[in-house]
């Protein structure tokens, strides 16, 4: 048995045509069999020498050029026959692989300074090519996971600028859930819910009324859940 790290990077983007903005994530294409030439999520067999958030750090560095601030262990995935590549059922399955799946939430800011890697392009989430392995449950389990602890957490803080306007939270609510939401109603439940507060501050150079800028609470999030690896003293 092999144990690997991936990682399920996401971040918002404009949607195709345009008209909004919604999850994007970058896939690797495959050099080597099985499923040569498909595309697949970014990860590798882990190394003796490095911890998971280590394998997962790396494998961000290599696809994306950086490390984004917001890093979770997301699920382990081990089906017994998920490496094997489905053209021939009377194939021999391959060593059984069992993946440790981090997520990596990627700020505007954060996704202006990526450089994709080698053989990696970016897809909206919801129009993904036929993915390799089981890796297309594994963004399903991702994106049904962000969307349920986007109603119990403040996760949305991790696509948004240390200050933002309520509207850009509320876009990153309708990006994620995939559809919209009403403006009066998202004010008034944003507010009730304590996770954020007024700076003080407002948008400057606007022509029009310059709206509040607001922060998450430094009580209601952790600035990463997955801090990096401390140097050797």
């Amino acid at each position: 048995m092999q144990l690997a790290v991936s990682t399920v990077i996401l971040a918002l983007r404009p949607t195709p045509d345009g008209s909004g903005t919604t999850l994007w994530l970058p896939l690797v294409r495959r050099i080597r069999e099985p499923f040569l030439g498909a595309w697949a999520l970014p990860g590798e067999p882990l190394e003796e020498h490095m911890s998971l958030v280590e394998a997962a750090r790396a494998r961000l560095r290599h696809t994306i050029g950086l490390d984004p601030n917001y890093l979770e262990q997301l699920y382990a995935f081990g089906g017994v026959d998920r490496s094997r590549d489905g053209s021939s059922p009377d194939a021999p399955c391959p060593e059984r692989v069992v993946s440790i799946v981090y997520w990596a939430l990627v700020r505007a800011d954060e996704d202006a300074r990526m450089v994709a890697g080698e053989n990696v392009a970016w897809f909206p989430a919801e129009q993904l090519p036929a993915l390799a392995f089981d890796h297309a449950a594994i963004v399903d389990y991702a994106l049904a996971r962000l969307r349920a602890k986007l109603e119990y957490t403040p996760i949305a803080h991790a696509f948004l600028p240390d200050e933002f306007t309520l509207t850009e939270v509320r876009e990153v609510y309708e990006a994620v859930l995939g559809r919209g939401l009403d403006p009066a109603n998202f004010r008034r439940q944003i507010l009730a819910s304590g996770a954020v507060e007024p700076t003080g501050e407002k948008v400057t150079g606007t022509s029009h009324r310059p709206p509040s800028l607001y922060r998450y609470r430094p009580d209601s999030v952790a600035t990463s859940p997955t801090p990096p690896p401390r140097s050797a003293a």
